[in-house]
């Protein structure tokens, strides 16, 4: 079994065949899905969602770096009162982070927003789902300030190089892996490498970065196994261990 421990099936990629991208993961071995949030424009889609699939589909909350705007003391708000509701439960503050690819102009405003999301971490003792574009080292460095070992979840989608793995390790995360390690040249390959399974995590990102030969086309968590193969192949081992080891990472992290 796998845990596919990233994946936006609620985004509108989806619409037209969302029922069947479930099955198809179902039926591939990938039996939970944990859905990042992105902000109070999805956050019912996403939750939707989960109720409608309790024991496949499982919810995080929190504001993704690329929704944070002039707007974002509201936006912090809402997420907020999700998490007060009892209603429902959150699996990791999620999708959070600091992202500087496209646009730095709120740079200022996501500092400020990661922050508040390590605090909220703390507060309801839940993992981390980080986004880093641009921006790994000043991540790492506001948590290792925060010298708070509380603090634990995952770098996902992780690109950076084998010292900012070491680095994040250290502070207790782990290392998201999605379908960028079978693309040739990624340099992804050699951090898996050299990292224990131990601190590994599998992740889609559907439906974005597709692993080969899928890539160029909608990703989708059926094509998990693909990115658990490539790596069995890095670390030398059988694909069992690989899928067995990141599933029982994934629930040492979120707690189911």
């Amino acid at each position: 079994m796998y845990t596919d421990t990233h994946t936006h099936i609620y985004s509108e990629e989806f619409d037209s065949d969302r029922l069947p991208v479930i099955r198809r993961a179902v039926e591939n071995g990938v039996t939970r899905m944990y859905l990042p949030a992105i902000d109070s424009g999805w956050h019912e889609k996403m939750l939707d969602l989960c109720r409608a699939y309790p024991e496949n589909c499982f919810p995080m909350m929190g504001l993704h770096p690329t929704s944070v705007k002039q707007d974002y003391r509201d936006e912090l708000a809402i997420a907020e009162a999700f998490l007060a509701d009892a209603g429902m439960k959150f699996y990791a503050i999620g999708e959070v982070g600091i992202d500087l690819y496209w646009d730095k102009t709120y740079e200022a405003e996501q500092r400020i927003v990661f922050g508040f999301h390590l605090d909220l971490a703390l507060r309801h003792n839940l993992p981390l789902v980080i986004h880093t574009r641009n921006s790994m080292d000043m991540a790492l460095q506001m948590i290792e300030e925060r010298h708070e070992p509380r603090l634990r979840g995952v770098f996902h989608c992780f690109s950076g190089n084998r010292t900012q793995a070491e680095r994040a390790i250290a502070l207790g995360f782990l290392l998201g892996i999605g379908g960028v390690v079978t693309y040739k040249n990624s340099g992804l390959q050699a951090v898996v490498e050299h990292t224990g399974l131990d601190h590994l995590l599998l992740e889609t990102d559907a439906p974005w970065l597709p692993p080969v030969p899928h890539r160029g086309q909608r990703n989708e968590p059926s094509y998990l196994p693909l990115i658990a193969q490539k790596i069995s192949e890095i670390k030398g081992v059988p694909i069992e261990k690989v899928a067995e080891t990141t599933t029982r990472n994934a629930e040492r992290l979120f707690g189911s």
